[in-house]
């Protein structure tokens, strides 16, 4: 058996640009987090209960990006392999970014990680076809499972409602049904259902990706904007309502006080009557 000692060199070249980009991506993350700029931290102009909620949303979404990727692997749409390849790479650099690597067990994850073939196809310009390039099933599957834990961790922990699974289920399977329906590509899908569920019509918004991309970004911008208009309005309201009723309380306990301080001056004067009237 003749060794390929290209198709290893390959192998070896895609590791280490992958270990490259995800170094870069953790510094970028660690610079956003420990960042002192207001316009980063998302608790200086979105209520706290609308965190809750698109934190919450954020597990629901990694799930739906992860099996859209598994669908991917499955299944390639040759006019569409190049947008899936960087989808791919940039997928799989966050999930292994935000991977704890001090056990053993997620350093071989880690490893089974790096999307090989998506990689040799950026890299080389040619398509990789295998157990090797299938290997994302099943660790994307695993992690699919992983994120669904901490989304009901998370929501366990927080008291919250899951009707937000009701809402993701109906935007996440419009999102299918359109691209079969329309003929559309996912991209394409992902922006006539993003400006359908926000009212702002069914119609693809931009001719690039790019374009169409700062499309959904806008159109979720906007309409995660007007939820928190509504929720800080709301959280007025309530803080007005409560500051009332607490003055209302402070008041009457004032009030209460300055009954007890006049009882307290009538027992006093009571006593000296009683003691002066005791010595006569």
């Amino acid at each position: 058996m003749q060794i390929d000692y290209l198709t290893i060199l390959e192998f070896v070249v895609e590791i280490i640009v992958f270990l490259v980009l995800m170094i870069v991506c953790r510094f970028i993350f660690n610079k956003l987090e420990n960042s002192s700029y207001k316009l980063l931290n998302p608790k200086e102009y979105l209520p706290e209960e609308e965190l809750h909620s698109l934190r919450q949303m954020s597990f629901l979404i990694m799930m739906a990006l992860l099996f859209i990727s598994v669908l991917y692997n499955l299944v390639y749409i040759g006019k569409d392999l190049l947008s899936f390849v960087i989808f791919d790479i940039l997928i799989s650099l966050y999930v292994a970014t935000k991977l704890d690597k001090n056990s053993w067990k997620n350093r071989i994850l880690l490893i089974l990680l790096i999307p090989y073939g998506s990689l040799t196809y950026f890299l080389f310009g040619k398509s990789l076809v295998g157990y090797i390039a299938l290997i994302h099933v099943p660790v994307f599957i695993y992690f699919i499972k992983i994120y669904y834990d901490k989304f009901r961790e998370y929501t366990e922990s927080n008291g919250l409602g899951i009707a937000i699974i009701l809402l993701f289920s109906i935007i996440f399977v419009s999102f299918f049904i359109t691209q079969l329906a329309e003929g559309v590509n996912p991209l394409n899908a992902l922006v006539m259902v993003s400006n359908a569920f926000t009212s702002n019509g069914y119609a693809v918004l931009g001719s690039t990706a790019i374009g169409k991309i700062n499309s959904i970004f806008l159109v979720w911008g906007g309409y995660i904007l007007s939820g928190v208009g509504t929720a800080t309005l709301t959280a007025a309201i309530l803080k007005k309502h409560h500051d009332v009723k607490n003055r209302e309380v402070h008041d009457k306990i004032d009030e209460l006080d300055k009954k007890i301080d006049d009882i307290d001056k009538k027992i006093d004067n009571l006593e000296e009557l009683i003691q002066k009237n005791n010595d006569d």
